[in-house]
């Protein structure tokens, strides 16, 4: 039996139920075929003589090993992801087929954290699409996307925004398509994930959502918690909306008031080159075409600088101040640009 989803805007199949994720009944095409229950592993395969280390990650857990290592293996150019719990994953050439093996006590939700950030980002560049480290919202039909490194607030900025009442596109991961010389935003997956303390100023307590993994995962200290974002969009969402803004985060500061700033096109490339999602997998011809993508969004779409607040209270203004800045750029002149769906 498998199960059908529509993620990242691309049509995927598995073998077993992934939480968090909207079934799609009557699939009739998918891009990617997922194998979750027992898949082949890393551990013996990485060290055939075929196998090269492709990359080694700079994050080091507790005991002072790589978080992430991925191997390339040179017959048949599939790549092999080891994690330092022990979670294992494979992706072929195409990005076409991925399979996992988890280590011992490995839930499905360990898995699926893996699985529906860095590995399915890998796929989507893999098969040629650009991201962003970025979350983005919907607002008049628009989509707006925050980049910023790891800890700049984008997922707690995106769910004020929900609280405010602007759909989540995307989390984390933002894909960038282009059609018919314009750039559309996401989706991302239906599910907004945030640290406890983040989840208590904008809901009242850390228990106000649910644990992101089960205290009996490989790592109970682990407490992130996810909103369920199909329960206020049961469709989610299946068509990519227009990008309307890229707002980089800026360092949090104590200001009195907001700042919103425009940024050039050529510094604006810098910083989208800086936030481009999972670029250190990538060889040096995905890295020339991402290159001359960003290069293109660059050009074409408005870049701004946000300087966030560091009191979690002042979001909300925050929210309401990029929505001014924004809707005074959405003019008739700057709706002609990029089309309204």
């Amino acid at each position: 039996m498998t199960w059908s989803y529509y993620v990242y805007g691309l049509g995927l199949v598995a073998d077993r139920p992934i939480p968090g994720l909207i079934p799609v009944n009557g699939l009739r095409a998918f891009d990617v075929k997922v194998s979750l229950e027992g898949g082949s592993t890393c551990s013996g395969r990485c060290r055939e003589p075929s196998a090269t280390l492709w990359h080694v990650s700079s994050n080091r857990d507790a005991r002072g090993e790589p978080v992430l290592q991925v191997w390339r293996v040179e017959n048949d150019g599939s790549f092999r992801f080891r994690y330092s719990d022990g979670v294992e994953f494979g992706v072929d050439r195409r990005g076409a087929r991925v399979w996992a093996s988890g280590s011992a006590g490995a839930t499905p939700e360990d898995l699926d954290v893996y699985l529906l950030g860095p590995v399915l980002g890998f796929v989507l560049r893999l098969r040629g699409i650009t991201c962003l480290h970025a979350s983005a919202v919907m607002a008049d039909t628009w989509a707006l996307a925050f980049p910023g490194p790891a800890g700049a607030g984008k997922s707690t900025l995106a769910a004020a925004f929900a609280l405010s009442g602007c759909p989540v596109l995307a989390d984390d991961v933002l894909p960038l398509r282009e059609a018919d010389g314009h750039f559309l935003a996401g989706p991302g997956i239906p599910r907004l994930c945030l640290w406890p303390d983040a989840v208590g100023h904008l809901y009242g307590s850390p228990e106000a959502l649910p644990r992101l993994t089960p205290d009996y995962a490989l790592d109970p200290t682990w407490d992130k918690r996810w909103l369920d974002l199909a329960k206020v969009n049961p469709q989610f969402f299946r068509k990519a909306p227009p990008l309307g803004v890229i707002y980089f985060l800026g360092e949090r500061q104590a200001a009195a008031d907001f700042r919103v700033e425009a940024i050039s096109p050529g510094e604006g490339l810098m910083m989208l080159v800086a936030n481009s999602y999972r670029t250190e997998l990538l060889n040096k011809d995905l890295r020339a075409r991402e290159f001359a993508t960003l290069a293109r969004l660059a050009a074409q779409v408005p870049l701004r600088r946000v300087t966030p607040p560091d009191d979690p209270a002042r979001l909300s203004g925050l929210c309401e101040a990029i929505l001014e800045d924004f809707r005074g750029l959405n003019t008739p002149a700057f709706r002609q640009k990029t089309p309204l769906g």
